[in-house]
């Protein structure tokens, strides 16, 4: 854990020191030691530090978000990506983006409300019998539902040319532009999710061993799920409403966390607080320096990265069922 924490310290500095503007690495070092220097000043504490705080925050919450998802539905392909929770989310906001929604907050409680209705479909076609206990047809249903949702979002794009550009940043996401106000908006109901979380990991834990053990326990199957379900809605509709959907980090991190944790959830829980972030500014630092002095979607990164774990997970001789 303790190497996982000094290397999301030191992705977090690569992150300050290296983005938009002329302020190379040598003025940001000379800034953090004192030295007055406005441009510098306004590029690292405007630009860079809320663009890296935003990057820390979002990959816990998608980390946190894709480890919940699978415990729950016992399939370590479920993923608000890939089962179109992170699409819901993005469909609502483009949807009030179009309507005229312009308040960070009346986004974000949107997201969530997007979030939420993938998170039940999601849950409902897992627990339809042949489809929930078959990871592939689990991604075939999710894939079916994100598609439906992208093709909303294209006729919202036809609709309305005038909020098109705007639109696009929520099908690709990036955090490009991302304001410390848009980070305030988000923390009230990340951290609402996180007391849950914290509230329900040993009953998420009695669940992995079935329904009756956790009865046994004096747990309540159906609440924890419901729980779950709410704390999904709010972490991956908060990371969606000032990020745009971004694939596979809720994928990546829970199968690298069980990695380093084991099967229990609550060590992987754990785990996914710093692997989360320290993937998310990893590919977040390549997007801008891949294309300098462009900038490669974040979106569009993460997807050519997780793509391969998908297929290595798809294709290993016997899927861990959670």
């Amino acid at each position: 854990m303790m190497l996982l924490l000094t290397a999301l310290v030191a992705v977090s500095l690569v992150s300050l020191l290296i983005g938009a503007g002329s302020v190379g690495p040598g003025r940001v070092l000379a800034l953090l030691s004192g030295t007055q220097d406005s441009e510098a000043h306004f590029i690292v504490w405007e630009l860079r530090a809320p663009r890296t705080l935003i990057g820390i925050l979002v990959g816990m919450a998608l980390g946190v978000a894709g480890a919940l998802l699978q415990a729950v539905a016992r399939n370590p392909l479920a993923e608000p990506g890939l089962l179109g929770v992170s699409a819901g989310a993005a469909f609502a906001v483009a949807l009030a983006l179009v309507l005229g929604a312009s308040a960070a907050t009346l986004r974000i409680s949107v997201a969530q409300l997007g979030a939420l209705v993938g998170c039940v479909c999601v849950l409902s076609v897992a627990r339809f019998r042949g489809v929930g206990n078959d990871p592939i047809r689990l991604v075939l249903a999710g894939a079916a539902f994100s598609g439906l949702l992208a093709s909303l979002t294209s006729l919202i794009l036809l609709y309305d040319q005038r909020a098109a550009d705007e639109i696009r940043f929520w099908v690709i996401g990036s955090f490009a532009g991302r304001r410390l106000d848009d980070l305030l908006a988000v923390l009230p109901s990340m951290l609402v999710a996180s007391v849950v979380v914290i509230l329900i990991a040993r009953p998420l834990a009695a669940l992995a061993l079935g329904e009756r053990v956790a009865s046994g326990l004096g747990h309540h199957p159906n609440l924890i799920r419901w729980l779950v379900v709410a704390c999904v809605a709010l972490l991956v509709g908060a990371a969606t409403a000032i990020a745009g959907p971004i694939a596979f980090v809720g994928l990546v991190v829970p199968f690298v966390a069980r990695a380093f944790a084991g099967p229990d959830i609550r060590r992987t829980l754990w785990f996914c607080l710093p692997i989360g972030p320290l993937i998310v500014l990893a590919a977040d630092i390549i997007s801008r320096v891949v294309v300098a002095p462009s900038e490669l979607p974040l979106g569009v990164l993460t997807a050519l990265c997780g793509a391969p774990v998908l297929i290595a997970v798809v294709r290993a001789r016997r899927l861990p069922m959670l």
